[in-house]
């Protein structure tokens, strides 16, 4: 009788551990609006503008609004550095829940971009660094201070032109990027996301182009147990000037 009442309390004991640690993955819909501004300064310098705006779909809710501004500089026909900085005002990650303030976000950004080319797939692997600067917040109203996070990012990027006439063009797109947390303030969830993304852009004319895609990305929350996975559909207006 002992032994099976020590068996037992192990049993409960293990569902206990079991559903503490069991994740929960919240599944979310999104639709991401972009407008990309590449100003070509000469051949090796640039400046790329972005403003993006991102909503809940079900119900419909601000998730995110997003301004970005880089400095691009091609070393070579393969390599490109590029710098720069981006606003981030976060309304809510959750659209059931409402807040009557954004929190704000101020990030700095630095990538190494190589193309390389296999077959008529183009191919660019880019590294970046991500200095993140989050203004503290509770669940009631923002607070004094910000929080500092680092962020590893890699991406492989591939694009296929299978059609151009006349300086217009359709092709596919594909990536896939992991995001990796760092810094002293991360705990328990040094993984950050993963995100895969597929698309089709045309060409309408040699300066601008339009894209439509799906992306699907898996976000670990703070909490180094719970997840999002968030299905995302993001059109691009992609403006390209010469100067």
């Amino acid at each position: 009788m002992k032994l099976i009442k020590i068996l037992l309390s192990l049993f409960l004991m293990s569902i206990g551990v079991k559903a503490q640690t069991e994740k929960v993955v919240d599944k979310q819909s999104l639709l991401w609006v972009r407008y990309y501004n590449q100003l070509e300064l000469n051949a090796k310098w640039a400046v790329h503008t972005e403003i993006d705006n991102r909503i809940f779909i079900n119900p419909v809710t601000q998730n995110t609004f997003i301004s970005r501004l880089q400095i691009r500089n091609k070393i070579t026909d393969k390599v490109e550095l590029g710098a720069g900085f981006a606003y981030f005002s976060v309304a809510t990650q959750n659209p059931e829940v409402k807040n009557e303030f954004h929190v704000p976000e101020y990030r700095a950004q630095q990538d190494v971009s190589i193309r390389q080319a296999l077959g008529k797939v183009n191919l660019t692997h880019r590294y970046q660094l991500e200095e993140r600067f989050i203004r503290n917040a509770s669940k009631l109203q923002l607070e004094d201070g910000t929080t500092f996070y680092l962020r590893f990012r890699y991406r492989i990027y591939g694009d296929w032109t299978f059609w151009k006439k006349d300086k217009r063009f359709l092709k596919a797109i594909f990536y896939d990027e992991i995001m990796i947390n760092g810094g002293n303030k991360i705990i328990k969830n040094t993984f950050d996301q993963n995100r895969i993304y597929a698309a089709v852009q045309i060409g309408v004319s040699p300066n601008v182009a339009l894209e439509l895609g799906y992306l699907n990305s898996f976000q670990e929350r703070v909490n180094g147990v719970d997840y999002f996975n968030r299905d995302i559909i993001r059109f691009s207006l992609i403006h390209k000037i010469k100067i």
